[in-house]
């Protein structure tokens, strides 16, 4: 076990998302920002005070995603969904989607099918609190990164909210 992103570290590394997705985004009414079910929910909350926290009194839209049905890679057992909640329109808006890692990259996909059932969106931009670079499956790639790691695929890379740090098994 060793630990990637202690306390400090992780509160750091949030902050410094919020503050680059508001260089990019002056206009936060032309965007929405989109947690990934179940993981990415913790981290784009976090992310979603902090903005909100440097933004007081604009209207920041949040919302949650499942994508249980859309995946590709999982089909041999029963899922059970976790809720999406998506309580505004997405067309023509910039959608920030937001996971805690990015691995493969299957994730990711299943979440851009996924939303096209709530509209066209003008722009799709990925924030993750941990890059595992290496192990892609897919042509995916973050705009927004907390932390870039090489791993092997034996490995884990946890996000610990209890203890709030972030540990590659």
């Amino acid at each position: 076990m060793k630990t990637i992103l202690d306390k400090r570290q992780l509160h750091l590394t949030i902050l410094r998302l919020a503050h680059q997705l508001l260089e990019n985004h002056q206009n936060l009414d032309e965007v929405v920002f989109i947690g990934l079910q179940p993981r990415g929910v913790q981290i784009s909350k976090r992310i979603v005070d902090t903005v909100r926290n440097l933004c007081v009194g604009q209207n920041i839209q949040y919302g949650i995603l499942d994508i249980t049905f859309y995946r590709d890679d999982v089909r041999k057992e029963l899922h059970i969904a976790n809720t999406t909640d998506i309580p505004f329109s997405i067309e023509g808006k910039a959608v920030i989607l937001i996971d805690d890692v990015l691995y493969t990259g299957r994730t990711i996909r299943a979440a851009l099918d996924a939303l096209q059932d709530f509209g066209r969106p003008k722009k799709i931009e990925l924030c993750v609190l941990v890059d595992r670079r290496f192990n892609r499956e897919l042509p995916i790639q973050p705009d927004y990164c907390g932390k870039s790691i090489d791993t092997a695929y034996s490995q884990k890379v946890k996000v610990e909210w209890e203890r709030e740090e972030v540990v590659l098994y």
